[in-house]
């Protein structure tokens, strides 16, 4: 791939992306895979006028030996100065940058049991320090393509050839034009002009209907509101949370869903496939699930704590997007889940709230966001799926038909 076209990507994921401002700090998470397209990152976010940049580099093979050979006490301890690092994010709020390569299957094998109580461990001892960042920071999802992610999307290619593939397809979906900041901006214009309509509407609840089984109905928040596209932090700093994003979405009210969903793609969920999957809610939780592949693991997620099995988000995208007609499954939620329509089961987003800069976390709990260690995103769009608003003024709206948004 030329170099000025990554270098163009790399400006974007900093300048669009998490949009750095003057003397910030950045932190960059990213694998092995692509060191050199990490340092056009960095040198992007200097530019900006970042005062200090920190990558830390990711190994899921480390992560096997690590969950094989230590104790599930030691897995399960989270060491001062790992707490410590983490109070001091929440207290200068750096911007975060996840740049994504990793395998699909690089952790199939792993002690499920051990691993899911390390991570237990880390969420409950980080999570006072994330909700004290919550929609304060900018932080951005990017792409880079790993030698055994690309072949595993294009097995018949040689690595070299199946990572200039992937390569092209990160860059054609994330929108790396000729003017990628541009493209973005119009792309996010867009995006907020159906989440205003969405919001405008007073939807009650929506009804989702496919022939593939799924008949599902979730209430939404009276106070709640669509997003899609760029954010503002509480600062009043616009960024792009995704590279690439096609959703428009919302937090639905705990306790309000009830009837079947059916998978339309597999999940790669801490390293591992779950597939051909389907889950019955009633009163909002989770009640009875089942998988073809990655059952267990599908539970795991489900009952990680009390409110995982309640929904934190609802996503509309048309089943004609950029990424869907791309026509390839790319086994990683950042593209799948802005493929088609998804749901969210964890947690949920207090900006989904109008005006929630007025409210404390507790207040938009109370109004009927979800609060859970995880949040994970599994995709139910198909060509045939049909979503019908009701909203609070007695009208019925359809939203989708047929896969794509209705006409209005």
């Amino acid at each position: 791939m030329k170099k000025s076209v990554l270098r163009s990507y790399a400006n974007l994921i900093a300048k669009t992306g998490v949009n750095v401002q003057k003397g910030q700090e950045v932190v960059i998470t990213a694998d092995l895979d692509q060191p050199e397209f990490v340092k056009m990152v960095v040198e992007e976010c200097y530019k900006l006028g970042a005062s200090k940049v920190v990558v830390n580099w990711m190994y899921q093979g480390l992560d096997k030996i690590n969950t094989r050979y230590r104790s599930m006490k030691t897995l399960g301890t989270v060491e001062k100065w790992e707490i410590e690092r983490m109070a001091h994010y929440s207290e200068i709020l750096p911007c975060r940058i996840y740049l994504e390569s990793e395998d699909p299957d690089g952790l199939k094998g792993i002690n499920q049991k051990k691993y899911t109580h390390a991570l237990q461990s880390m969420y409950k001892a980080f999570k006072p320090y994330r909700d004290k960042m919550e929609n304060r920071y900018q932080w951005c999802i990017a792409a880079v393509p790993g030698e055994k992610w690309a072949k595993k999307l294009f097995p018949e290619l040689s690595k070299k050839q199946a990572i200039e593939k992937l390569w092209e397809k990160i860059l054609m979906t994330s929108r790396v034009t000729e003017d990628p900041n541009k493209a973005w901006k119009e792309h996010n214009d867009e995006l907020l002009e159906h989440c205003a309509y969405l919001t405008n509407l007073g939807i009650e609840s929506l009804h989702y209907e496919a022939s593939n089984g799924t008949d599902f109905t979730v209430g939404l928040i009276p106070q709640g509101r669509f997003q899609g596209g760029g954010e503002r932090s509480r600062q009043g700093i616009f960024f792009n949370p995704n590279i690439p994003t096609e959703e428009c979405f919302t937090s639905p009210m705990k306790g309000k869903a009830d009837g079947i969903v059916y998978a339309t793609k597999p999940l790669s969920y801490q390293g591992e496939l779950i597939d051909k999957f389907w889950i019955r809610f009633k009163d909002g939780k989770a009640v009875e699930w089942d998988a073809q592949q990655g059952k267990e693991l599908l539970t795991k997620m489900i009952t990680m704590d009390e409110n995982s099995s309640y929904l934190g988000e609802c996503a509309l995208v048309p089943y004609d997007s950029p990424i869907n007609n791309s026509g390839i499954l790319f086994y990683n939620t950042l593209f799948d889940e802005n493929a088609v329509c998804h749901l969210a089961i964890g947690s949920g987003f207090n900006d989904c709230i109008q005006e929630f800069e007025k409210y404390s976390d507790e207040e938009c709990k109370e109004m009927g966001i979800n609060d859970s260690l995880i949040h994970v995103d599994f995709m139910i769009g198909s060509p045939d799926l049909n979503i019908t608003a009701k909203c609070r003024d007695g009208r019925t709206v359809k939203i989708f038909e047929n896969g794509n948004w209705a006409k209005r």
